[in-house]
C-alpha cells in the first residue's frame, strides 16, 4: 500500500467550480488586493476571532511585516524557538534583529519557563511558534510580555484553528502570521500568508507595508515592501476556507487513532504529551522513536510517505555560525531532532491507510525485539 504524505491530488480532483471564479476574475482584471482579497480576508479574521486580517504574499513575509510594523530593527533582538522552521528565524534576521532562541519543551514547543532568562535590555518581541499546530503556552506568555513590556506576535503559520482554553491562536497576541502554503491545512495554489491582529492602527500600517506604502495611486506614506496577496490566491481560499473546521476535526480524529494504536509500542514509541486543553490542530503528527532513522527507511519501503521535521536544528545549522551556538545549548531541541519522525495526518487518509501505518510501526519495532 502508498500512503503518500501529500493529499493535493485528492484535495483538488473536482476543481471545475474554482476554475469558473478564476474565469470571473480573469475578466474582471481584479487582480491586485481585488474583491477576492478583502473577503478572503473578512472570512479570515471571523475564523481565527481577530478583528482584522491582512493578506500578504507569504507566511514568512506575515512574521517579518508584523516584526517591522512593530518596530524591530537593527539592535534588537527577538525571542523564539529553538526546534522551530527556518522561516521563523529567518523573518527575525531580515527584519534585522538578532535572532534568540529558547529550548523547547516536551511538547515541542518554546519552554516558557526559560523565556525570561533570556530576555535582556535588548529584546523587542517575543515570537512564539504553535509548532506542528500545538499551541505554546499563551497565557504564560502574554503574561511575561505584559510585565515586561514585550509584544508577543504568534507565529500560527501552522496552527490555523489552534486554541489553548478560550485563547484562540492568531488572536492573543498584538498580531500573528499565518501560511497559505499548498500543504498547510488551509491552502491556496502557491505561497499566500495572512496578519491577524485587533489593532486598528497596526492594520492600517501593514496593508501600507504589504503594498510599497502606497497610501493612493499617486502619494506614499513611507517606503516598504511588495508583499500581497494575489487576488487569484484569494479565489482558491474563499472555497477552501468553508472547509477548515472539518479538515481540523478530521486532522484531530486521524492523530487520535494514531495516538491509540502506536500507544502499546511504548517505550519504544513515545507520544508527546496531549493536553486535553489544547486545540491541537496536526498540521504535522509527529512522535519520537527509538532508532528514528531505521524506522523511517522501513516506512519508506514500505511506501509510508514519513517525514523528519527536521533532523538538525536551527541553532547548529550554518546559518547560525554568527550566533556563536554549540552542541548542548539547547539539548531539549537537539534530542526531539534525534527522534522525532511525522506521519501523514491529512484530513483525505482513508482508515485502511491508517491502520496500515500503525501495522507497519508495530511491524518493524516487533522484528527489532
Amino acid at each position: 500500500m502508498k500512503v503518500k504524505y501529500s493529499y493535493l491530488s485528492r484535495q483538488f480532483d473536482q476543481i471545475d467550480p474554482i476554475l469558473e471564479d478564476i474565469r470571473a476574475l480573469v475578466k474582471s482584471g481584479d487582480f491586485t488586493l481585488g474583491e477576492p482579497v478583502r473577503r478572503f480576508e473578512d472570512s479570515f479574521a471571523k475564523l481565527v476571532g481577530a478583528k482584522y486580517a491582512v493578506g500578504v504574499g507569504s507566511g514568512t513575509d506575515a512574521l517579518f511585516l508584523s516584526l517591522k510594523a512593530l518596530g524591530v530593527g537593527p539592535g534588537d533582538e527577538v525571542i523564539t524557538a529553538a526546534n522551530t522552521f527556518v522561516a521563523t528565524a529567518g523573518a527575525i534576521e531580515t527584519a534585522g534583529a538578532k535572532i534568540v532562541f529558547v529550548d523547547c519543551d516536551k511538547k515541542s514547543v518554546i519552554d516558557v519557563s526559560k523565556v525570561e532568562k533570556a530576555i535582556t535590555k535588548r529584546t523587542r518581541a517575543l515570537l512564539p511558534v504553535h509548532w506542528a499546530g500545538q499551541p505554546p503556552d499563551l497565557k504564560a506568555l502574554l503574561e511575561i510580555g505584559k510585565r515586561r513590556g514585550l509584544p508577543v506576535v504568534e507565529d500560527a503559520c501552522q496552527a490555523i484553528g489552534s486554541a489553548q482554553g478560550k485563547l484562540r491562536g492568531g488572536s492573543t497576541g498584538v498580531a500573528a502570521g499565518f501560511s497559505l502554503h499548498p500543504l498547510k491545512n488551509l491552502n491556496v495554489w502557491g505561497d499566500g500568508g495572512v496578519i491577524t491582529t485587533s489593532s486598528e492602527e497596526l492594520r492600517d500600517k501593514l496593508r501600507l507595508m504589504r503594498n510599497h506604502g502606497m497610501s493612493s495611486r499617486d502619494e506614499y506614506a513611507f517606503y516598504a515592501y511588495n508583499s500581497r496577496l494575489d487576488s487569484l490566491q484569494a479565489v482558491v481560499g474563499n472555497h477552501l476556507i468553508k472547509d477548515v473546521e472539518w479538515i481540523t476535526e478530521t486532522r484531530i480524529k486521524n492523530a487520535k487513532t494514531l495516538d491509540a494504536g502506536l500507544a502499546g509500542v511504548a517505550p519504544k514509541v513515545k507520544l508527546p504529551p496531549r493536553d486535553p486543553g489544547d486545540r491541537h490542530v496536526y498540521h504535522l503528527y509527529q512522535f519520537f522513536a527509538q532508532d528514528r532513522d531505521a524506522l523511517h527507511a522501513f516506512l519508506r519501503e514500505k511506501g509510508v510517505e514519513a517525514k523528519i521535521h527536521y533532523p538538525v536544528p536551527l541553532h547548529l545549522q550554518p546559518a547560525s555560525r554568527p550566533l556563536g551556538h554549540k552542541a548542548g545549548d539547547f539539548p531539549e531541541a537537539e534530542a526531539q531532532a534525534k527522534a522525532t519522525i511525522t506521519l501523514p495526518v491529512h484530513q483525505h487518509l482513508t482508515a485502511e491507510e491508517i491502520a496500515y501505518m500503525i501495522a507497519c510501526v508495530r511491524e518493524f519495532y516487533g522484528k527489532r525485539r
